[in-house]
């Protein structure tokens, strides 16, 4: 694991008074809510797909709940391990332990009493399948992505995506207390969309993750192999997503939606990989665009995955 020295936690402007309700803020900031409501954006609309109409409503608040305080443990609990690194990089050192606002072990008891939390919520007030799924998303991210995978290879974020994938199965399993062919063709969309979702954005931020000896692919190599992976993995993602129509889990909209949005992430994809291949650096590689994109892709393909069960 690569050493990284750093600014102690906890002493850079905090040190002294700290008021209440920025203690507030800050312990939201741990859960990392913008990440959340993307995990919950996959989440709800398969409930909706698994349940071929509207799920019990109470069931989806306990599932948003259960899974908001295990994603926010997770990244509670990642913050605390990465705290040194976060010192040191631009888009991270003003989280809330690097700043002070959060002392360290805080953050470690506020992620431990989130995941213990959210597995019990999960186990007693939906299934026991679901708080497993939950459990164990929460472990990968934090184990296997954060302390074994994040600082040693950069195929990191290519594994540790799995952690980001398992909501599928958990909205799935919530409502049916099983799992589906449905459910893994979900998540192997999200599994081929993580890299080319999150490589752009680690292309922008590359000499953050340098200065640290994070091994993210674009800071260990060129843009036009990190732009290659990118269209390599946008095409078996957008083949993968149409699987759900032949095997008879969805009617029309959903396809129609998968080939449009499929289609011009496609052609950002391939947009982004000219502009490596022309050698072009700085704000006219333009990475933003296909990350920008991914999250309306996602946002339109789950939207048809909830509206296609009544429109068949």
């Amino acid at each position: 694991m690569t050493a990284v020295e750093s600014r102690p936690a906890g002493t850079l402007e905090h040190s002294g008074h700290r008021p209440t309700g920025a203690r507030v803020k800050a312990f939201i900031e741990l859960t990392k809510p913008r990440i959340i409501e993307l995990l919950l954006m996959t989440t709800i609309p398969v409930m909706f797909l698994a349940a071929q109409g509207v799920p019990d409503l109470w069931l989806v608040v306990i599932t948003c709940l259960g899974g908001y305080l295990s994603a926010g443990g997770a990244n509670a609990l990642n913050m605390y391990i990465d705290r040194d690194i976060d010192a040191l990089m631009h888009r991270t050192q003003r989280r809330p332990v690097v700043t002070g606002m959060v002392s360290p072990r805080e953050c470690l008891v506020f992620g431990i009493s989130l995941a213990v939390a959210s597995t019990l919520m999960f186990g007693l007030l939906v299934n026991w399948l679901s708080a497993a799924l939950s459990l164990g998303a929460l472990l990968f991210y934090v184990v296997v992505y954060t302390m074994l995978l994040k600082r040693r290879t950069s195929q990191n974020i290519v594994w540790g995506g799995i952690a980001g994938c398992l909501p599928v199965f958990i909205g799935w399993s919530a409502v049916t207390n099983e799992l589906s062919w449905a459910a893994v063709i979900l998540f192997l969309v999200m599994f081929f969309w993580t890299p080319p979702h999150y490589w752009p954005l680690s292309m922008k931020v590359t000499e953050d993750y340098k200065r640290v000896g994070v091994p993210m692919l674009p800071a260990v190599a060129g843009n036009v192999v990190v732009a290659n992976q990118i269209v390599v993995y946008s095409w078996v993602m957008v083949a993968v997503s149409l699987l759900l129509w032949p095997l008879g889990y969805v009617g029309w909209l959903y396809p129609l939606v998968a080939v449009l949005a499929g289609g011009l992430w496609l052609w950002e994809a391939h947009a982004l990989r000219a502009r490596a291949r022309a050698g072009l650096t700085g704000a006219k590689l333009k990475e933003m665009r296909l990350f920008h994109w991914s999250i309306t892709y996602v946002s339109l393909v789950f939207a048809a995955v909830a509206v296609d069960p009544f429109v068949r």
